[in-house]
């Protein structure tokens, strides 16, 4: 059992793919990996912000379910493909964007004409097919910015154009979040464990931000509450100590001494080296079976393994 809370570090990032990573935290004190791991997932599937598309109009179009002469999709269809466009913002206001297209094809979020606030991570997202050759495809668009999900009766609430077609939006950034709380080990703290957690981002944030971003969002929320109460803990032990510590642990068969040694250290409930190290001499000589002989032995070994 562990006597106290250590520091948890961000000990390794993996990048799985282009917009995929993974980051494992450690050390945590027991029970803490489902903890973090859970609040994060939330925060990081409800709370970064993020822009989407929340309202839309179509020259010719007067509401959602009309059909458009010389486009194959109708209203509805175009209202979903619009959702699919990922789109980062750098502003906080509403930003409205024009797209015009003339002829036979696919219009894709690319042909979007864009200010320079905003950027789309996906140009090759379909938005509709023309299949009229003299058909003129004209659309005006809103990006707004904002965190979790926005319904259709806000979204119809706070239209900058009553003329436009609201759309419900989905701000969040990050597409899934996996993690998963397995046990690790200290030297001889053995109830720790470590946090293994997998973000997926639809490529307008990276994996890291949104995962700093979410554990900001926590430190904020929980300073709040804890008021001038501070608690002590201790840092994340280094590589060196631990390999110090796992030393320590080496069992008493392993450290080659003779069978006549070992067997009567074994006899006297003394199985590791941290065992061994924190008896004095004395404290050895009065050991049942074990000579002086015995002692020059482990005298030697302890001199060689420099403990």
């Amino acid at each position: 059992m562990t006597k106290v809370i250590h520091e948890a570090e961000l000990a390794e990032i993996k990048d799985l793919g282009e917009n995929s990573s993974s980051f494992v935290i450690k050390p945590l004190y027991y029970g803490y990996g489902n903890t973090l791991g859970n609040s994060l997932r939330r925060v990081l599937l409800s709370s970064i912000k993020g822009a989407a598309i929340t309202a839309f109009r179509i020259e010719g179009t007067t509401h959602e379910f009309s059909a458009i002469p010389g486009i194959v999709e109708d209203t509805v269809d175009i209202m979903l493909n619009l959702k699919n466009i990922h789109i980062k913002s750098h502003s906080d206001a509403p930003v409205e964007i024009h797209l015009e297209k003339k002829g036979t094809g696919t219009v894709l979020a690319g042909d979007i004409k864009l200010p320079a606030e905003l950027e789309i991570a996906n140009p090759q997202q379909v938005i509709c097919n023309i299949d009229d050759p003299k058909f003129t495809l004209k659309m005006d668009m809103v990006v707004d910015t904002g965190r979790g999900y926005l319904s259709i009766e806000q979204s119809s609430a706070d239209r900058i154009h009553s003329d436009m077609i609201a759309l419900d939006a989905v701000f969040t950034p990050v597409l899934r979040v996996r993690y998963n709380a397995e046990n690790t080990r200290v030297g001889q703290d053995t109830n720790l464990q470590q946090l293994t957690l997998t973000i997926d981002t639809d490529g307008t944030i990276t994996p890291r931000e949104a995962f700093e971003e979410a554990a900001a969002i926590l430190v904020n929320q929980y300073k709040a509450l804890a008021g001038s109460t501070t608690v002590e803990s201790a840092p994340a032990p280094t590589a060196s100590k631990a390999e110090d510590e796992s030393g320590l642990m080496l069992p008493i068969e392993e450290l080659g001494l003779s069978a006549r040694t070992a067997n009567a250290l074994i006899n006297n409930d003394i199985h590791t080296v941290r065992d061994l190290v924190v008896l004095s001499e004395s404290d050895l000589k009065e050991l049942k079976g074990f000579g002086a002989k015995a002692l020059d032995e482990v005298r030697e070994k302890l001199t060689e393994l420099k403990v």
